[in-house]
This record gives structure tokens, C-alpha cells and sequence, in this order.
């Protein structure tokens, strides 16, 4: 099974890529722009409240405890990279198409 375009596998964890919005009215994956995929949350983009609530909805989606998912890079841009431990390519993805469009 290949991966998704928005998903890498190196140096034994999980790259997430993600386009985010924030001050969405909901917390939603909402599907791919370009290779990376795009995530509403509702916090604004002040004093990381943005990238804390993408950490916390990531987690939840791939239901892995919330230590397991860091920004690596991105902190001041829309345009972000999560490192995912712990949880298996497929089921990561498994998890991220089961929650689009939820």
C-alpha cells in the first residue's frame, strides 16, 4: 500500500503535512490542497492556541495519546509538519479518511 501524499515514513516516525485554517467553526479535516492536508480548528492563531488544538484534534483522530503528536516545523505558518509516533502508516491513514468530512 503506498501513502498518502501527505504522509511520509522516515527516521522511524510518521510525517504529517497539513495546510491549517484556524478560527473554523469547527474542528474538521476537510480534505487535500496540493500534497498536504487541510485541517480546520476553531482556536485562533494567538499564542500557539492554533497549533495546541491541532496537536489535541490530531491526537484525537488518530486516537493516540497526545505525547505521540509534535509540530516539528510550521509554528508561525499555516503550513505545517507533525511528527506522528507510535501509530502504523496504514491505520494513520485509515483514521485521517475516516474523520474527513465528519
Amino acid at each position: 500500500m503506498t501513502s498518502p501524499s501527505y504522509l511520509a515514513e522516515r527516521d522511524g516516525a510518521l510525517w504529517l503535512s497539513v495546510k491549517a485554517q484556524p478560527r473554523s467553526k469547527k474542528n474538521e479535516i476537510v480534505g487535500l490542497v496540493g500534497a498536504e492536508l487541510k485541517v480546520r480548528v476553531c482556536a485562533p492563531p494567538v499564542d500557539s492556541a492554533a497549533n495546541e488544538a491541532l496537536v489535541e484534534f490530531l491526537a484525537e483522530v488518530l486516537q493516540c495519546p497526545r505525547r505521540k503528536v509534535s509540530l516539528a516545523r510550521g509554528a508561525s505558518s499555516t503550513h505545517k509538519l507533525f511528527r506522528i509516533e507510535g501509530v502504523a502508516t496504514n491505520e494513520v491513514s485509515e483514521r485521517i479518511q475516516g474523520a474527513m468530512g465528519k
